[in-house]
């Protein structure tokens, strides 16, 4: 009796050595997903999420920043509430596959909807983004703010925006990633269909096209900024936008611009968008690294 309890308890105290260390390790992230941010530009609230990494609590050190956008019809707890993004990052973080970030998720579907600016320029989003939006959270929080630390993706809308970030910032964002991506407007007639488009010039169409269409981004990108942003796009093969972000790929690959372009099995849905998001998380993770 005395060696069978004896024997047990060895089997006891080998067993937590060995579980112990794992459970120390497989620490978690926080979100906070009701944050919000006075704009002038605007001339209203935001709101927006945060994700901290594991150990940001633990730590004094400043930290790389992905900028995750969520498509038409979602807010700022998209990506905490369908994408499952703090079980995501915790879980490629602590394997090892991503480095420990800091993620941010802006609402743009609130009294306007979108990333841009619109046609009459009546409401700037993008320049809230980039003028309000990202020097707070830089600031708030422990984040690094030299381009080779910063990426920008995003889905559907939200792709849309990465696209148009990167492409009209590339001295902003070492990494883009968008994910069934609107990649429109395709057309100044497809901008005439959008809303306040039917009530806009000619000369703010044409204004509008040559600022925000992808295709026109790319076709007149200059030579030397070709290799300024790592680009990963992403794409189903049943999505409704697929036509869109082949033509881009067709675009960039004649201009010479350096991507990645996948096409795996799926459609327009959160189940496609949570299956990429690991291999957006370590392909930002590599534009963060000194390779």
């Amino acid at each position: 009796m005395r060696t069978r309890f004896l024997a047990g308890l060895l089997f006891c105290i080998l067993t937590c050595q060995a579980i112990v260390p794992q459970t120390l390790l497989a620490q978690t992230g926080r979100v906070y997903d009701d944050l919000s941010l006075e704009s002038e530009i605007l001339g209203e609230t935001r709101k927006f999420a945060v994700y901290l990494p594991p150990d940001y609590d633990a730590s004094e050190r400043s930290y790389p920043v992905l900028y995750l956008l969520h498509g038409s019809g979602d807010d700022q707890s998209g990506w905490v509430q369908f994408g499952e993004v703090l079980n995501i990052a915790d879980r490629e973080i602590n394997a090892g596959r991503a480095t420990p970030m800091v993620i941010v998720m802006p609402n743009a579907d609130e009294t306007h909807r979108g990333y841009t600016n619109h046609i009459s320029e009546d409401f700037r989003y993008e320049d809230f983004f980039i003028e309000e939006l990202m020097p707070h959270v830089e600031s708030e929080y422990r984040i690094r703010r030299e381009k080779r630390y910063r990426a920008v993706a995003g889905l559907s809308m939200g792709g849309n925006g990465s696209f148009i970030y990167a492409l009209r910032h590339p001295d902003l964002f070492a990494s883009a990633c968008p994910l069934s991506a609107y990649a429109g407007p395709l057309s100044k007639d497809e901008l005439k269909g959008r809303r306040g488009g039917g009530e806009a010039t000619e000369e703010q169409i044409d204004a509008h096209y040559e600022k925000y269409s992808i295709l026109e981004l790319i076709n007149n990108m200059p030579d030397d900024q070709r290799d300024d942003v790592r680009w990963y796009i992403d794409c189903g093969d049943d999505d409704f936008l697929y036509e869109g972000n082949s033509l881009v790929h067709i675009a960039m690959r004649k201009r010479g611009v350096p991507h990645e372009y996948r096409v795996r099995d799926g459609g327009h849905r959160w189940s496609y968008w949570r299956s990429a998001l690991p291999t957006v998380l370590a392909f930002v993770s590599d534009g963060f690294h000194q390779n």
